[in-house]
């Protein structure tokens, strides 16, 4: 992808994440007021912050999300689905759910087309947006590959790793998942947003969104 154009294109694309264990209440609202003062296109936080989140963005143009399942994907397809319609009764209008990992290793890939099918017409069906997180770190090629080819026919819109995306996981990524899935990585800074923006990566998950949005801004100007 070239770079964004304008300040409010790069904002668009930005997901803060909020899930540190350790934020209080004041925190998630203090940063989430700062995310509506930037502009991102989401706010990712915590499930027990959900309706906090919904509340404060109400009105404005970030999105409300938030994570299922998080961090390690171990809860049963029940409990995810009943997570998921919670969370987008409470006003979440962005899911990021974690696969599970446990699934892969254990081969049962059925059980995990499955669960990536009803997942995505739970949120379709509430006109929510669903990115799947893969621990990428922890399989072999052959399980991401399985994996992304699950994406695939389950039709999902986003997905990215829990952590960093390694180059070969990025070109895995494109070779098997559709075009038009939005593949989501994390950066900390400007730099490493337009390198990531550089490889097709089209969304970025941050913890600071200030420090590269600000520093985004200032290029513009220079």
């Amino acid at each position: 992808m070239p770079p964004p154009a304008t300040y409010e294109a790069l904002a668009s694309i930005v997901n803060c994440t909020l899930l540190g264990p350790e934020l209080t209440n004041s925190q998630v609202i203090e940063r989430l007021e700062l995310a509506q003062r930037l502009g991102v296109g989401v706010a990712t936080v915590r499930p027990c912050d959900a309706d906090l989140a919904a509340r404060v963005l109400a009105g404005s143009t970030v999105k409300p999300g938030a994570v299922v399942s998080y961090p390690y994907g171990f809860q049963s397809t029940g409990v995810k689905l009943y997570e998921v319609r919670d969370l987008m009764r409470r006003g979440v209008k962005e899911l990021s759910v974690v696969l599970g990992l446990s699934r892969l290793l254990s081969r049962e890939f059925q059980h995990v087309q499955t669960e990536l099918n009803q997942l995505t017409e739970t949120c379709r069906g509430e006109g929510a947006r669903l990115t799947i997180l893969l621990d990428v770190e922890r399989l072999t090629k052959e399980l991401k590959i399985i994996a992304y080819t699950c994406c695939e026919r389950a039709e999902i819109e986003s997905a990215g790793p829990l952590g960093a995306l390694p180059p070969d996981d990025l070109a895995l990524m494109q070779k098997h998942l559709p075009d038009e899935t939005v593949i989501q990585a994390p950066a900390a800074t400007l730099e490493e947003a337009l390198e990531q923006l550089e490889v097709g990566v089209g969304r970025l998950a941050t913890e600071s969104p200030r420090l590269i949005l600000e520093a985004w801004q200032t290029s513009l100007r220079s």
